[in-house]
């Protein structure tokens, strides 16, 4: 009998990037619209990748097993 294979979930996959040194990224919240009322910097500042937790790493890389 053959071993089955684990799903990667499509929607964590599409949510969180992985980094060449195994670390979790996610975007930023509070993007989509009235970001007039923000400053330049701030919406600057959420053009980058944000840091995932720690405590949530391991959760997210059970949902991609594969990447």
């Amino acid at each position: 009998m053959t071993n089955l294979k684990l799903k990667t979930s499509k929607s964590a996959l599409k949510r969180f990037k992985i980094s060449s040194e195994g670390k979790l990224g996610r975007r930023h919240t509070r993007l989509n619209h009235f970001n007039a009322k923000q400053t330049g910097a701030a919406r600057r500042n959420k053009r980058a990748d944000f840091p995932l937790a720690k405590q949530n790493k391991k959760d997210i890389k059970n949902l991609m097993p594969y990447i």
